[in-house]
């Protein structure tokens, strides 16, 4: 059997990372080169682009670093970073966007999740659903201290990670605008139990991580606050992915400079 061989979803082998251990995560393949290209990170190139795996690689100093899109949902971003990990990426953290459920969360913030509730399906496939869906402290303090030197507040703490966009999240917006019992009231519920913010991937890349023996973490710029309303301003939009990049970029690079 080859020892650098091609991973199927991914199309990349372990000699194309050239040694990278650290990868980015964004839902978005639109969004893979501009990450590539966000201070401190020099030198873009992409690797692959297959479905919905777009992969780049950018360095910080001689240290390289990946970006690979993830998709949406917990099941594509399972064979994003079960691949990355069989060619040995053993640090990910996500870089996305996110609806806020909490009145003091402000449109541009970013949330740095420190374990999810895993409303997915995906995590239930490496580990049972008593399993904590956790992340790596290494990867917590490095976006902390990302966002606090970058001046861009940061909310720390739990998020909500759903299969659907519509009915998991209790959106009325869909087309039947019905939202099935079991998840009438949970906004709600998740609100008075303190979590932060709905989003699709968290549970998955923290169960996964968690359970494998590897770093993980989530940081995620809020684009709406649903306690507000439910519409997704351009500009909020721009500022929250913005705000997420500049952040985890950082963050990143502070991996970089003090390895475990």
């Amino acid at each position: 059997m080859t020892t650098d061989r091609l991973v199927y979803h991914l199309a990349l082998t372990r000699s194309m990372l050239e040694g990278a251990t650290i990868a980015l995560l964004p839902g978005d393949p639109g969004r893979v080169e501009a990450i590539a290209r966000t201070e401190p990170f020099a030198n873009a190139r992409e690797l692959a682009n297959k479905r919905e795996y777009r992969t780049w690689i950018a360095y910080v100093g001689a240290t390289p670093i990946l970006v690979t899109s993830t998709g949406i949902g917990g099941p594509s971003a399972s064979i994003a970073i079960d691949e990355l990990a069989q060619i040995g990426v053993t640090t990910f953290l996500r870089v996305g966007t996110t609806g806020a459920i909490q009145q003091h969360v402000d449109v541009g913030d970013v949330v740095v999740t420190t374990g999810a509730v895993r409303l997915d399906g995906a995590s239930t496939h490496y580990a049972p659903i008593e399993f904590p869906a956790v992340a790596h402290p290494d990867v917590v303090n490095a976006a902390i201290g990302a966002a606090r030197a970058l001046g861009i507040p940061a909310q720390v703490g739990v998020s909500a990670s759903c299969d659907t966009f519509y009915p998991g999240q209790e959106r009325v917006d869909s087309f039947t605008g019905y939202v099935p019992r079991r998840f009438q009231g949970a906004t709600e519920e998740w609100r008075r139990l303190h979590v932060l913010n709905y989003e699709m991937e968290a549970a998955t890349l923290l169960t996964m991580t968690a359970a494998m023996g590897l770093r993980g973490g989530c940081v995620a710029g809020v684009v709406v606050n649903r306690t507000r309303g439910e519409h997704v301003e351009l500009e909020a939009l721009k500022r929250g992915e913005h705000n997420a990049v500049r952040v985890a970029a950082r963050a990143v690079a502070d991996l970089v400079a003090a390895p475990r």
